[in-house]
């Protein structure tokens, strides 16, 4: 049994896919951000960081998004979510799960933090510097999928392909959201109708992303 600490929307949302993908039993506990109840003192307890998800397994908590999703995905192989140790996709899939991490989902916490970069709301100068950097994550990962598609790894399908629709379904309010990318935005419509996607969905009562296009 697994216990999930989420939010709907966070980062939390790649834990739960993980977890439906797999199949095991979970129970989920609401932290709501809105109210600040990831700084609460019970809670802290559990993540000192004060961030979401939190993942208690054996009553022992593990921290981190991508850290969570790479441990459920290894704890449960048969889950498809990784491939098999040694290979050389396995490699490329450790390494694009870092690369989201570092690189896209790092950017996107200094976009919906400003704080935590001394501002109380970004300057139009840094507003610009983010939009550009994570711009130019959506050229390389647009010119990844057109040339080496549809999934991360190609022609497999793995937990590393719900981590980036995750991080996309984050860009759906700003100024250029993932999805203005035709590949991207192909590739956002494959991931949201496997059925952990639409059970997600429906379990945290979040909006439905993207919209059915329009032919």
């Amino acid at each position: 049994m697994y216990t999930l600490y989420y939010c709907p929307g966070t980062a939390s949302m790649i834990v739960h896919l993980a977890l439906l993908e797999i199949g095991a039993d979970y129970e989920l506990k609401l932290v709501d951000v809105e109210k600040n109840q990831q700084k609460d003192p019970q809670y802290l307890q559990l993540n000192p960081n004060g961030v979401l998800p939190t993942l208690l397994i054996d009553n022992k908590p593990y921290l981190e998004s991508a850290a969570l999703l790479m441990l459920l995905a290894e704890r449960h192989p048969q889950a498809g979510l990784v491939p098999a140790a040694g290979s050389v996709e396995r490699d490329q899939w450790r390494q694009w799960i870092m690369y989201l991490s570092h690189s896209l989902q790092a950017t996107f916490r200094a976009w919906f933090y400003p704080a935590e970069l001394g501002y109380e709301e970004h300057t139009e100068v840094t507003r610009q510097a983010l939009q550009r950097r994570i711009a130019a994550i959506w050229d390389k990962l647009e010119l990844h999928l057109s040339q080496n598609g549809p999934y991360l790894l190609g022609e497999t399908f793995s937990g590393a392909d719900l981590y980036l629709t995750m991080l996309m379904r984050w860009s759906r309010n700003m100024p250029q959201p993932a999805t203005n990318w035709p590949a991207l935005n192909d590739y956002a419509h494959r991931i949201i109708a496997r059925p952990s996607w639409q059970k997600m969905v429906e379990i945290e009562g979040i909006d439905v992303w993207p919209k059915a296009t329009v032919k």
